[in-house]
Formats: structure tokens, sequence, C-alpha cells
């Protein structure tokens, strides 16, 4: 054995102890970063710096749930109650569509200037929304935010793994994971209160002093780490351009299909189609540009598949305990908001404590088995939702949420800051992009998928009831549960056991997304991520 190699290694060759040696059983730096030498991490970075970042992770994750709850009132000033969905839809379409845009112009010109263009068009989005003055307004600037906030999230989890060390990384990681879920859990009383007590208009104009210091701290604080010198390709605005149309097609169809038309519908049919043209195209277009926005090698490479695909199946089975878990907790179990709200909000107590407390074990185990486990665990937890009685008590589906936080959060974290080790600076940018944008994809694609399941077993409920006096369509069910003491009691519990049976189906469907991110990671990534040397003396 040479002098100075140590023994207590995790199988990604992770120093399991406080050294911080190179992996022998990695690939070298030189063929996993694109032929150059992997890049030397900065002096750690100052706080000023670490809490612009969390500033900038803060909102796009306030911005993605504050608007929910003042809908009415934005209703009630500027009408459209027909398409105020869009308030949503466009935002999230907006942010995944240039989340890999985004990711390859930070591995061209650094992180720092994408940032600070992104957080500079997120507050004025945010500056736009406040003065909208009608709802057609109000959903375009909410693009034009959205727009920015692909630049925020994107580049922020990069700078991450730039910053730190990977033997640094789970702390800088959970940190923005517990500010993601302090947000989630914090943002739908913030905007109420908003609403309620000043006006609506002051959920965007609060955005504004918080994003102008975020771009005064990153301007200010933020100095990029030293880098190998790379040379500048074009820019492949082809490829950008049409990474932008063909995800916002597939996207829109899936937001819309089976809710303004029928899934198997011509309008449907011809945005799916147009999408599948639109991609074949893009593949064309990315294979002979020089510097392509989604490059092959994505793809080609069994670690960075394997987790994109893991990461889509995750957004996939979020759409259980995020979107339906509410509905449950108010329709099945008579919850009021707030009281659903903290049945779903304990899995962002956990999941940032499990994500922390990860490290300890994939330095032992390598991340791989470490995801594993905890998707594994996930699985477990997801089906036992099925098997709770009816009704059950409050108690039980929040344990239940408990639970999964800590199994996502021994999952997802290990995933991140693994695949994120195995590329170059110049790649990092892209690699972290295009987990994120699968992920985001997973989340529409199962929102989609996951509702067309639960619209199907709510109208099976229906035309099979024995009891009379229910809602005659879908679209009266939402009515019927929210003021259930106008149903006959037979009609009302009928209608309550089959929103139950609805989610126990959702969770089913969960399951089956948790087991086919466990499948992927044992069959398809590598048993060791190609971890890259840390090249810095710790």
């Amino acid at each position: 054995m040479a002098a100075g190699e140590s023994t207590d290694r995790s199988p990604d060759g992770i120093p399991a102890g406080p050294a911080d040696t190179t992996p022998g059983a990695a690939v070298s730096a030189k063929d996993a970063a694109g032929g150059t030498t992997a890049d030397r991490p900065a002096a750690r970075p100052p706080a000023a710096v670490v809490a612009s970042l969390m500033l900038g992770m803060a909102l796009v994750a306030l911005d993605s749930t504050i608007v929910a709850t003042a809908v009415p009132q934005i209703v009630g000033d500027l009408g459209g109650f027909s398409v105020f969905s869009w308030l949503f839809s466009g935002y999230l379409l907006a942010v995944t569509v240039t989340l890999p845009v985004y990711g390859k112009l930070s591995d061209t010109f650094g992180r720092k200037p994408v940032l600070l263009f992104g957080v500079a068009l997120f507050l004025v989005g945010s500056l736009l929304c406040a003065l909208a003055w009608n709802m057609a307004a109000l959903i375009a600037f909410r693009i034009v935010q959205g727009l920015g906030g692909g630049a925020l999230q994107g580049t922020v989890q990069t700078l991450a793994a730039d910053l730190y060390p990977l033997k640094d990384r789970p702390r800088i990681q959970a940190r923005m994971s517990s500010v993601w879920a302090t947000s989630a859990v914090a943002s739908p009383a913030l905007g109420g209160l908003l609403a309620s007590y000043a006006h609506w208009r002051w959920i965007f104009l609060i955005n504004l002093p918080l994003a102008a210091l975020a771009l005064w701290m990153v301007a200010r604080h933020l100095t990029e780490p030293v880098r190998s010198p790379g040379r500048r390709g074009p820019i492949d605005w082809a490829g950008a351009l049409g990474v932008f149309a063909c995800g916002g097609l597939l996207l829109f169809a899936l937001v819309q299909g089976g809710v303004a038309w029928p899934w198997l519908s011509a309008p449907s049919l011809a945005l799916l189609g147009a999408s599948a043209v639109l991609a074949a195209v893009v593949v064309r277009v990315e294979r002979r540009a020089e510097e392509p926005i989604l490059p092959g090698w994505v793809w080609r490479r069994r670690t960075i598949a394997a987790v994109n695909l893991a990461m889509g199946a995750l957004g996939l089975l979020m759409v259980a305990p995020m979107v339906f878990m509410p509905t449950y907790a108010q329709s099945v179990l008579g919850l009021g908001p707030v009281g659903a709200g903290l049945v779903m909000s304990v899995m962002t107590l956990s999941w940032p404590l499990s994500a922390a407390l990860s490290q300890h074990v994939y330095r032992r185990i390598g991340f791989r088995n470490t995801a594993a486990v905890g998707i594994g665990l996930a699985a477990v937890i997801l089906y036992s939702f099925t098997l709770l009685p009816y009704p059950a008590q409050p108690w039980q589906p929040a344990l239940i949420m408990l639970l999964l936080g800590g199994a996502l959060g021994l999952f997802q974290l290990p995933l991140v800051v693994g695949v994120q080790s195995t590329v170059g600076w110049s790649e990092r940018g892209t690699t972290t992009a295009s987990v994120l944008f699968c992920r985001q994809v997973g989340q529409s694609v199962g929102a989609a998928l996951l509702a067309a399941v639960a619209n199907a077993t709510i109208a099976a409920r229906l035309v099979d009831a024995p009891v009379p006096g229910l809602p005659d369509g879908l679209d009266d069910v939402a009515k019927a549960l929210d003021r259930p003491e106008l149903l006959p009691r037979a009609a009302a519990d009928h209608l309550r056991e089959a929103v139950a049976a609805a989610v126990e189906h959702i969770f089913l469907g969960a399951t089956a997304a948790a087991v086919a991110a466990l499948l992927v990671l044992l069959l398809v990534a590598p048993r060791r991520f190609p971890v890259l040397p840390e090249q810095r003396e710790e």
C-alpha cells in the first residue's frame, strides 16, 4: 500500500473519517471532467455569500406557494377565475424549461453573472406583478418571474457545490433544504396575512427589498473559485430556443390535459405530437452544435443518467404528499386548512434533519447504497398509507409524513452531492440543471398522471353509488366537499370514502414511482460514483 493511502473509505472513495484523500477507485479527473483537471474549491466562503445563496433560494421557494392563499383576493380584484391556475402553471413552466439553458450558460460564463441576471430579472418580474392591471398581465409577469427563478434555483445549487469541498457539502445543502422547508410552511400563511390585512400586491412587493439585498450581497461578496481555463464556443441559441419550446409545449399539454380538455382530445394529441416532433428536432440540433445546451454526455454517463431518472421519479412521487395529502386531510379527516397544512408540513421538519445526517451514512456505504436505502424506506412508508383505517386519526398520516421526510432526505441529498462530485467546474452547472429539470418534469408528469387516477376513481364511485344526492360530475365534487353539510348524510359519507379511495390509489402510484427509482439505482447507477479528487488541503 502506498504511503499515506487511507483504507477507511466508502465505496465511492469518500473518507469515512476526517481525512480527505484521493479516491483510488474513481475515474481520473481528466476523464470525468471532460479533459481538464478537477477544479480546486476556493477558501471557505464568507457568511455574507452563504446568506446571499440562502436568500436567493428563499425567493424561489416563497414564490412557489405564497400566491395560493391570495387567489380569492386576486380574482376578486382582477377577474379571470377561469385562467387563474396559470399563475402557478406559467411560473412552473418558465422555471422548468430554462433550467438547462441557465446551467449551460453558467458553465460558459460563470455562476456570478447568471445569478446576478436571475436576481435582477426576478426583481423586475415581481415589480411588474405588483403593477398588473388584469389577470392576463399578471400571468405574463409571473412568467417573467419564473424566467428569473430558473436562474436562481439552478445556479444557487451549483454554487453550493463550487464553494464547498465534498465533505462540507451536506452542511450547505441541508441549509438549503431548511430554507425551502421553512418557506413551504410559512409562505401560505404569509400570503394569506398580506392579502387579508394589506393587499395582495404586497405579496410581490415584499420581494423587492429581499431581491435587492440579494443582488447587492452577490455583487459585493461573491468571488468564484479558481477554475481551469476553458475554451468558449459559440452560444447554442438554436438549442436553447428548441429546449424552451419543446419543454413548454410538453408541460403545457400536461398541465391542461384532463382539465381544460380531455386527454384523448384533439388539443392534447396535437400538443403532445408537436412536443415529440420538437424533441426530435432538438436532438438533431444538439448533435450538430459545438457547445450544446443539452449535451449528450448527460445521458451517456451512467451516474448522471441514473440520478436524472431517479430524481424524475422523486418529482412524480412527491405529488402524493404535497398535492393530495391536504385534500385528504380536509375532505376525509375533516380538518381545517391550518390542520391540513400541519399534517403535510411535518415532512419538511424531518427532511432537512435527515439530509444533514446522511453524510454519516454515505461515508460508510457510498452514495448509491445510501440513496437506495432511503428510497426503499420511502416505498414502504408510502405503501403504509394504503393500510390506514377509515377514517384514520390525524396523527396517523402525520406520522407517515414525518417518516417519509426522513426517508427522502436520505435519498435526495446523497444523489445531488454525489453527482455534483463526479464532474468538474465546467460541467457542474449543466449537470445540476439536468437533475433539477428532470425532477420538475417528473413533478409535472406526476401531477397529470395521478390527477387522472384520482378523477377516474372518484368518477367510478359516483357511477356505482348506492345512495342518492351525490354530485352529477367531477366538476361539482369540489363544491360538494367544501359544503358537505348540504348533502344527505349518506351521500356525504360516500363522497368522503370515494376521496379516500382516490388518495389511496394516488399513494399506490407514488409507491410504484419509489420502486422504479430503487430499480434505477440498483440496475443503472454504478456501485461506485466516480468521484473526482477534491484537490484541496483540509
